[in-house]
């Protein structure tokens, strides 16, 4: 007997060159770039991650995004969350997406997370030069979701006791988003599309219960950046060190902590009284984007992650019913910030047979005194 969690991963479309980054990065700018000229800043960093079995890939080729459905679904790994980029009407690194789309290929569920941040030079240190701005109106608003209605209608669709699953990742940057919501929904519904399930990405402990905003449910972002632990190398002693040379100075240049001690503060979130869908990653180090700024987990394993996977599902189990039993994966191809269920040369498939093992039946069954409603079958 299978165990009801939906495991759905985030997934970068960045892997393809397109003319906006040539023009702001140089000519075949992906994100492979970046992960590829990564460099280890101290002893024991694991710098650079370089893909395995899938290779170099170009997000252009079906065979690729075929390849990729199949190893997530034999892992355990319910469904890909496409990050979607919508400025004003202007859609950029849509090109797989709508592939995927348009040819009913791979055949692997789905949703839609809009990446509503401004896009700027944060990568080279440029967090004021404005790449492409987000420009909110509720003119916008209405031609924005009238434009993923072909989307929500695909039968692939993540859907939550039957509305479709929808994602904003910063609902903080939106000037009302109660009143967006209100237009969202009400478009659905002439569209015969029917309720909308809404959702907000939680990087930062808020509080903010997503019903206030007319949103269902937050999604717990791993890692919360105000969870990330205490950095390592920063008391007074260590600045020395660093100062006399003996420790090199990216620890005060870069926040660098364990990842036990990221998930010791995950987990000591506080339960709210909302919905939230809990959020694990296999590891982060996003020093292959930023010289400097940079948060670097270390000491991540497959076992680590395996087990605070499991632990995460369980609770999930015990606290949410149906449809509501999802739980995010932060993130299956996000090579330059460090966060990948994809294999690489180091680890291979053990972060993707990890995920496997956490959400099997034998490691959610557990004593009915120990985990409540934990051992529920499907649909319960």
């Amino acid at each position: 007997m299978s165990i009801a969690i939906r495991t759905i991963a985030f997934y970068l479309p960045q892997f393809h060159p397109v003319p906006e980054n040539d023009t702001w990065w140089g000519t075949g700018f992906t994100e492979w770039r970046n992960a590829a000229k990564a460099k280890p800043l101290f002893p024991g960093h694991y710098q650079p991650h370089l893909p395995a079995d899938l290779g170099f890939y170009d997000l252009r080729v079906p065979e690729v995004r075929a390849a990729q459905a199949a190893l997530a679904r034999e892992h355990g790994i319910h469904g890909f969350c496409y990050y979607h980029y919508w400025f004003n009407g202007r859609r950029i690194l849509e090109r797989p997406f709508n592939e995927v789309l348009a040819s009913g290929q791979p055949d692997f569920p789905f949703c839609l997370c809009w990446a509503n941040e401004n896009w700027t030079r944060a990568w080279n240190g440029g967090e004021k030069d404005v790449l492409l701005e987000q420009k909110y109106s509720h003119e916008d608003d209405l031609a924005h979701i009238q434009s993923l209605m072909p989307a929500f209608r695909d039968a692939r669709y993540i859907r939550i006791d039957g509305k479709p699953l929808f994602v904003v990742y910063r609902t903080e940057m939106m000037p009302d988003p109660a009143r967006t919501a209100e237009i969202w929904r009400t478009a659905a519904l002439h569209a015969g599309i029917g309720e909308l399930y809404l959702a907000r990405v939680e990087s930062f402990d808020s509080g903010l219960d997503p019903k206030t905003i007319g949103f269902d449910a937050d999604i717990e972002f791993a890692p919360n950046w105000r969870r990330l632990g205490i950095p390592i190398h920063r008391s007074t002693l260590s600045r020395l060190l660093i100062k006399s040379g003996a420790l090199p100075d990216v620890y005060l240049k870069q926040t660098v902590v364990t990842y036990e001690g990221m998930i010791e503060g995950m987990l000591s979130k506080p339960v709210p009284d909302h919905v939230r869908f809990r959020g694990v990653t296999p590891g982060f180090d996003n020093s292959a984007r930023r010289a400097e700024g940079a948060a670097i987990l270390i000491e991540s394993s497959p076992e680590k992650y395996a087990a605070w996977l499991r632990e995460i599902a369980i609770q999930t189990l015990k606290q949410r019913r149906g449809d509501e039993r999802i739980v995010f994966v932060n993130a299956w191809n996000e090579w330059a910030e460090g966060n990948h269920l994809e294999p690489d040369l180091r680890h291979g498939l053990a972060f993707l047979q990890a995920t496997a093992n956490a959400l099997s039946t034998d490691a959610l069954t557990l004593p009915d005194a120990q985990t409540g409603s934990a051992n529920a079958e499907e649909g319960a």
